[in-house]
């Protein structure tokens, strides 16, 4: 039997901070930025409202693919708008539930209106292992 994750909260498995590109940041910009970071995803924000979310997969599918140059297109014209958002008190099964349905892989997490982190497939991943481990 599988062991159950104890994080009831998006806040328990979260990754807190903020890492954003402006939608006018060139695609090889945003690519940079990942790479970093290490992370597959950032926001885009105009200021302290979130816009988008940029993907790796982004990049690769709907710009690279299409023969786009990734040095002239910004991070607003291939990202996903209107990103679905959770809040850090949301139930974890509202955020696993989300993205089961709308098939993401990450997820802005929002307070007040502002960006303050993302929580991941891969968050809740580790918090699975971390359950699992002796």
């Amino acid at each position: 039997m599988a062991p159950e994750v104890r994080a009831e909260l998006v806040r328990d498995v979260m990754t807190p901070g903020v890492v954003a590109v402006r939608p006018d940041a060139s695609l090889v910009e945003a690519a940079r930025l990942m790479r970093a970071q290490d992370i597959g995803g950032v926001v885009v924000a105009d200021g302290q409202e979130v816009v988008g979310v940029l993907t790796d997969r982004d990049i690769a599918v709907r710009a690279v693919a299409e023969g786009l140059d990734p040095q002239t297109v910004s991070a607003r014209s291939v990202c996903t708008p209107d990103p679905l958002v959770v809040g850090p008190q949301d139930p974890l099964r509202a955020a696993v539930t989300l993205m089961r349905e709308h098939s993401v892989r990450r997820l802005p997490v929002v307070e007040d209106g502002m960006p303050v982190g993302m929580v991941s497939l891969s968050d809740l991943a580790d918090a699975w292992d971390a359950k699992a481990a002796p």
